[in-house]
């Protein structure tokens, strides 16, 4: 299944996170894949403030992964921009948080693929400049057909 959502503003983008994050289940993983600057840390922030995460949160691309435990779930914040390979997310104990009971966001997923269960929600952001420098499209992808939309 596909749904696209168009945005005009951060703020948009943030709302949309949002949205996404008030439906967050258990032990789902959301990857995010876009090119630098297009607002993947925005939408993750809006997903947070929708899990009740209250604190701020930030790309964690020197550290690789920020934990929140605030929310009403446990929210693991992946970026794998700087990932040499994939035993580097096997030091980190990669699997305990993909298939625990928290959510995951991972910035730049198509990274680490190899490691990804089928299931991820998959979010794709793209500009255009020609609708506007805010402008931003937003692809979501599900393998099944029976699951709800975000928004």
């Amino acid at each position: 299944m596909k749904q696209v959502y168009e945005t005009y503003s951060a703020e948009e983008t943030y709302r949309l996170g949002q949205k996404f994050g008030e439906r967050a289940q258990p032990g789902q993983i959301y990857t995010l894949t876009g090119d630098l600057g297009t607002g993947k840390t925005v939408f993750t922030q809006g997903f947070a403030a929708g899990m009740g995460i209250r604190e701020s949160v930030n790309s964690p691309t020197f550290t690789i992964l920020q934990e929140y435990e605030e929310g009403r779930l446990p929210f693991y914040h992946f970026d794998v921009y700087r990932i040499g390979d994939a035993q580097e997310m096997e030091e980190i104990g990669y699997e305990d948080y993909f298939f625990g009971e928290g959510v995951c966001m991972i910035e730049w997923a198509e990274l680490i693929e190899e490691l990804l269960p089928d299931y991820c929600v998959r979010i794709f952001i793209e500009k255009d400049l020609e609708k506007g420098f805010d402008y931003r499209k937003i692809e979501e992808r599900k393998q099944s057909d029976n699951e709800d939309s975000c928004a």
